[in-house]
């Protein structure tokens, strides 16, 4: 099974470590982002691993270069300008011509990887999207009213929302609706196919699932690396 990581973005929102280093290099526990995806994806079976970098895409190559060693293929795509998150996948159009995950390389999540892969294999459609439900504070006081009178309020409801996990199976059709060298995003792709009454699986996934977009979710990741990842198992 084959998987292309994102790791190529500038992490504006994680300044100023994002300034000396790359996002997916950023520590958590004893590893990086980047490493703990990759053994992730290795214990889930995946043998062929694409890093698509661009912001200081050397130091990613020399960090992640060591796991050539283990039982996985790592190879690297350089992108010249930032081509977003699926415009990537232009440079490696004579790589994936087998069904492929992408993921961005800014999450962390204990999603059974091969599970996913198999769900959309296994469907007609050639784009299946992991998602995830999550509840977000509302800081208003809800109004519900009839004509010019309230009935009701409700102070401060949590707002429950689901969202792209940044998670995608991908069958080589796909290829077809992505532009060369051109900075193309996964929601233009999405609408794009929508446009063509292309069908898109979803994937409503219930396992660990965090984006590392902030300073804050950068410390929530510290205190969430030893609940649900095994640590000693991935420092071996």
């Amino acid at each position: 099974m084959k998987a292309v990581i994102l790791a190529g973005g500038l992490g504006n929102r994680l300044k100023p470590f994002t300034e000396a280093i790359p996002k997916p290099l950023l520590p958590i526990g004893e590893k990086s982002i980047l490493e703990i995806q990759i053994m992730h994806l290795m214990k889930n079976g995946f043998k062929e691993i694409y890093i698509a970098t661009f912001y200081k895409a050397e130091y990613v190559e020399s960090v992640i270069h060591d796991y050539q060693k283990r039982d996985v293929n790592i190879i690297f795509s350089k992108e010249k300008k930032p081509l977003g998150t699926c415009g990537p996948l232009s440079l490696l159009r004579k790589d994936l011509a087998q069904p492929f995950i992408l993921m961005n390389g800014d999450i962390l999540t204990t999603l059974d990887l091969q599970k996913f892969f198999e769900y959309g294999n296994k469907h007609n459609s050639f784009l299946t999207v992991a998602t995830k439900k999550v509840t977000t504070p509302f800081n208003f006081g809800k109004v519900v009213s009839k004509e010019n009178m309230i009935i009701e309020i409700e102070e401060k409801p949590d707002l429950e929302l689901e969202i792209l996990a940044g998670i995608y199976f991908m069958k080589p059709s796909v290829m077809e609706y992505i532009p060369d060298d051109e900075y193309y995003g996964i929601d233009h792709l999405i609408k794009k196919m929508l446009s063509l009454s292309l069908p898109i699986t979803k994937y409503l996934m219930s396992e660990y699932w965090l984006d590392i977009g902030n300073i804050d979710s950068y410390n929530e990741a510290q205190v969430a690396y030893e609940k649900h990842f095994d640590v000693k198992n991935e420092n071996k």
